[in-house]
């Protein structure tokens, strides 16, 4: 199988189903942002970290292709039969924050992101995930988006904020603690 088409030369692309649409089509933004996504909970995974927590990015992982699959598929022309995201999906990710959340100290404080790489890769994995999330909402106001994809990608975004945290309690690694400013206006008369 060959790499190169070159069917995609002149700024179209193909969904499941076989519709042509721009490279700049939501749905394309969609999948390739889950895509995105994807690869930096890859990143993550390759960081020295808990092999359960690797084991979780994993099926994280293969959950996101899930995704990508179904973001991919044109809704009203795909015949394909793509791999069905469950509950049971959302419901491991609530579990595994649940479980981190019983060893973290109370969150008292926004969190700047930062303190280690892993810990930095977990935040900007987090903002991707938020960005694939507002683009797929805005997906479902037009096209055929399965709820449960922005369900598992707005509890994935937290997830992976408490991953940040937990790595960095196993790590002993302050929490880099938001704590505005005040400043005092002086009144002029």
């Amino acid at each position: 199988m060959k790499i190169y088409t070159k069917t995609g030369d002149k700024g179209f692309t193909s969904l499941i189903g076989g519709t042509r649409v721009p490279k700049h089509h939501i749905r394309i933004e969609s999948y390739g942002t889950v895509d995105e996504l994807n690869s930096y909970i890859g990143l993550i995974g390759d960081q020295d970290i808990d092999a359960h927590d690797k084991e979780v990015l994993k099926q994280i992982q293969d959950r996101l292709f899930t995704i990508g699959s179904s973001l991919a598929a044109d809704p009203e022309r795909s015949r394909m039969i793509i791999p069905d995201l469950h509950m049971s999906d959302v419901e491991m990710l609530e579990t595994e924050m649940d479980t981190m959340n019983e060893s973290l100290p109370a969150l008292k404080h926004f969190i700047l992101p930062g303190g280690s790489n892993v810990i930095s890769f977990c935040h900007i994995a987090r903002c991707v995930c938020r960005r694939a999330e507002r683009i797929t909402v805005q997906l479902a106001e037009e096209s055929t988006v399965d709820e449960k994809v922005n369900i598992y990608l707005n509890r994935l975004s937290d997830y992976l904020f408490t991953l940040a945290r937990k790595i960095a309690n196993a790590n002993k690694i302050a929490e880099n603690q938001w704590i505005p400013r005040v400043q005092k206006i002086e009144k002029k008369y």
